[in-house]
C-alpha cells in the first residue's frame, strides 16, 4: 500500500519550477549530445569573476576564514554594502539596516515571509521575473500580475496601480533595471509611483540588483531616494551577481529599516544560518576594490545591447520596448506566430522549443514572465555567439 506519509504539501503542488532553468537544463544536456546549441536563456554574465575579488577569496581561505559568521553576515560586508549604497544613491544607511542573504532570491523569501501575511496581496507588474509569483505564494500571499504593455515600454503608470488596490494590497514590487525587459523607470515615472505608495501606506520592495547596469549614461535611481520618508516603507533588494559577474559566490542583501532587518536576520538564523563565509569577503573585495572591471562589463554589455537591438528590430513583425539596462531582450513575437499558427506554433513556448529543436538556440517564452507573444533573449554572451544567435532566429523566422 502507497503512503501517503510524504505526499507534498499543497504549498508545494501549487509551485511552478524556473522556467529559465529549465531552458537552460534542456540546452545543456542538448549540448552534452553534441549539438551545437547557443543558449541565451540564462542570465548570467560570461565575464570571469574579477582577479582581485578572487585572490580575496583565496586569501580568506588561507587565513581560516572558514567557520560560520553572524547569520546576517559579517560586520565588515555590512559596512560595505551601507557604504557603496550610501556613497551611489546619497541616502545615508547603518549596516544594521544590511541583511546579507544566499542571493538575492533567499533575499526576496526573506521579505516576503517576514512581512506577508496570508491573504496579502502584492501588485507585481507585468512582465515580472520568473520568481516572484512564486516566492509571494510560498509566503502565503496572493501575487496581483498587473499588465502594462510594449506602447509604454512595459511601465507601471500610477493610475493603473492606484485602480488596482483593495482592501488587502500590502506590497507593491518592482524591478528597474528590470528583468526581464531590460526597461529603466525615469526618477520621475519612479516618483509618481511613489506618490501612491505613500498615499495608500504601501510596502515597497525594490530589486534592483541590476542597478549599475544602466545604458547610455542614464541615472541609476534608487527608489527610496525619491521621497522623503519612503525608506521608512521601501526595502531594497541588490547584491553582487550582475554588477561583479558573481552569480555562483551566492550573495545578495537586504537595506531595510532596522527592526525589520533585525526580523529578518532572525528568519535567516533559523533557515540557513551565515551565507557563505569565504564569499562574503570576496564581496568585500567586489565592493571596496577597484570598480574599473565595472565600468569595462557595462561599457561590453552596451555594445551587446546595440548589437542585439539593431538585429531583431530589422526582422519582420518584431517589436522590442527601449533597452536601458541589464542584458536582456524581450521582444515581441505575436506577429511572427500568427503566420505560423498553421504549423502548429501558436505560444511563445511552442514557438522557443522549435527555435530549440531546429535551430538550436534557447531562449525563454514569455509566457514564463506573464506574457504570451514575447520571448526573452539575454545578451549575457559574446558578440560572435550573439551574432550567431540572432542569425538563426532570423532563419527561424523566415523559413520556420
Amino acid at each position: 500500500m502507497e503512503s501517503k506519509s510524504l505526499t507534498t504539501a499543497r504549498r508545494m503542488r501549487a509551485l511552478e519550477p524556473s522556467a529559465t532553468l529549465a531552458m537552460a537544463a534542456r540546452a545543456s544536456a542538448m549540448t552534452a549530445s553534441g549539438v551545437d546549441v547557443i543558449d541565451l536563456s540564462v542570465g548570467e554574465p560570461d565575464f570571469p569573476t574579477p582577479p582581485h575579488i578572487c585572490r580575496a577569496a583565496e586569501e580568506a581561505i588561507r587565513a581560516g576564514k572558514t567557520k560560520y559568521t553572524p547569520a546576517a553576515g559579517i560586520p565588515q560586508l555590512k559596512k560595505a554594502v551601507a557604504d557603496d549604497y550610501g556613497r551611489r544613491t546619497g541616502l545615508a544607511i547603518t549596516p544594521a539596516q544590511v541583511v546579507v542573504s544566499n542571493g538575492a532570491k533567499h533575499a526576496l523569501h526573506n521579505v516576503f515571509t517576514a512581512v506577508l501575511d496570508e491573504g496579502d496581496e502584492v501588485i507585481v507588474p507585468t512582465p515580472y521575473w520568473v520568481s516572484y509569483a512564486e516566492l509571494i505564494k510560498l509566503a502565503g500571499a496572493k501575487p496581483i500580475l498587473l499588465e502594462t504593455r510594449i506602447e509604454d515600454d512595459f511601465k507601471l503608470h500610477p493610475e493603473a496601480l492606484r485602480a488596482a488596490l483593495t482592501p488587502r494590497t500590502r506590497m507593491l514590487l518592482l524591478c528597474s533595471p528590470s528583468n526581464p525587459t531590460g526597461v529603466v523607470y525615469s526618477a520621475a515615472e519612479l516618483g509618481g509611483l511613489a506618490d501612491v505608495a505613500i498615499e495608500r501606506d504601501l510596502a515597497v520592495v525594490a530589486d534592483e540588483i541590476y542597478d549599475q547596469l544602466v545604458f547610455d549614461g542614464r541615472p541609476s535611481v534608487s527608489f527610496p531616494t525619491l521621497r522623503p520618508g519612503l525608506a521608512d516603507r521601501t526595502v531594497v533588494v541588490a547584491g553582487v551577481s550582475k554588477t561583479y559577474s558573481m552569480t555562483g559566490w551566492r550573495i545578495g542583501w537586504t537595506i531595510a529599516p532596522e527592526p525589520l532587518s533585525k526580523a529578518i536576520g532572525n528568519l535567516q538564523s533559523q533557515e540557513t544560518s551565515n551565507p557563505c563565509s569565504i564569499s562574503q569577503h570576496a564581496a568585500i573585495a567586489a565592493l571596496n576594490g577597484p570598480q574599473e572591471c565595472v565600468g569595462e562589463m557595462l561599457q561590453a554589455f552596451q555594445k551587446r545591447r546595440d548589437l542585439v537591438a539593431k538585429r531583431l528590430l530589422a526582422m519582420p513583425g518584431v517589436r522590442i520596448p527601449e533597452i536601458g539596462g541589464a542584458f536582456y531582450a524581450f521582444f515581441d513575437i505575436r506577429e511572427p506566430l500568427k503566420r505560423m499558427a498553421g504549423r502548429g506554433i501558436g505560444t511563445s513556448m511552442q514557438w522557443c522549443e522549435t527555435l530549440l529543436e531546429k535551430h538550436h538556440v534557447a531562449l525563454v517564452a514569455g509566457s514564463a514572465f506573464g506574457a504570451e507573444g514575447f520571448v526573452r533573449m539575454s545578451f549575457a554572451a559574446s558578440e560572435e555567439k550573439l551574432a550567431a544567435g540572432l542569425d538563426r532566429i532570423a532563419a527561424f523566422l523566415d523559413n520556420g
